[in-house]
């Protein structure tokens, strides 16, 4: 596998990162609450993890033969950030809240960042269009092993971005509580558009 196809996916990988989405929304609101950036950010990357190991052990390419499979994930996933979206806007976070963290809401933010990207089909489609266009089928390396590579390289340039964006809303915000529950706000509606239009896209294909 060449220093060349590495260096190419990092920039594409890394163009996608740094465009935000339900990820940084959510990075976001983990780092208005206080103490609980890395958890959030963590469950998000065990979510991208679990759609790089599919890919890699060939399960997502399976799942794109079964449209009833994806169109599950895809629902499951629409009314997941749905609801998570709509939480936020109502209660949305803030720095008068880090106060009440305690191990269980530590657990709940790793969990919900979790399925924030295992369930978003988005996330499944992305590996499935990137990991095998820069793998390359003549190499010494076994294809699942180039993946796996390629999918560590973008898992870690997923972890420093999105703790540059939590921890830099909470350094931002934390002493601007308006301010704050705004952002907030905006990102839980991010989230909930998001999701509709995760939720909308099996009815347009029936069409």
């Amino acid at each position: 596998m060449s220093t060349e196809i590495i260096a190419m996916f990092w920039v594409v990988s890394f163009l996608l990162i740094i465009t935000p989405g339900m990820d940084w929304a959510y990075a976001i609101s983990a780092g208005i609450r206080g103490k609980v950036v890395l958890p959030a950010v963590g469950g998000m990357l065990l979510g991208h993890m679990a759609a790089i190991l599919l890919v890699a052990a060939g399960v997502g390419a399976l799942m794109m033969q079964l449209p009833i499979l994806l169109n599950t994930l895809t629902v499951l996933g629409g009314a997941y950030l749905l609801w998570l979206g709509v939480a936020l806007i109502r209660s949305p976070a803030s720095p008068a809240s880090a106060a009440s963290n305690t191990p269980d809401s530590t657990r709940q933010w790793l969990l919900k960042g979790a399925g924030i990207s295992g369930l978003n089909p988005k996330v499944l489609l992305l590996f499935l269009a990137l990991l095998p266009q820069f793998s390359d089928p003549q190499s010494n390396w076994p294809l699942p092993v180039q993946m796996l590579t390629l999918g560590g390289i973008h898992l870690l340039g997923c972890a420093v971005v999105y703790l540059v964006v939590g921890y830099g809303a909470q350094w931002v915000l934390q002493t601007r509580p308006a301010a704050a529950r705004l952002v907030s706000r905006i990102s839980g509606t991010a989230m909930a558009g998001i999701a509709l239009l995760l939720l909308a896209e099996p009815v347009i294909q029936s069409i």
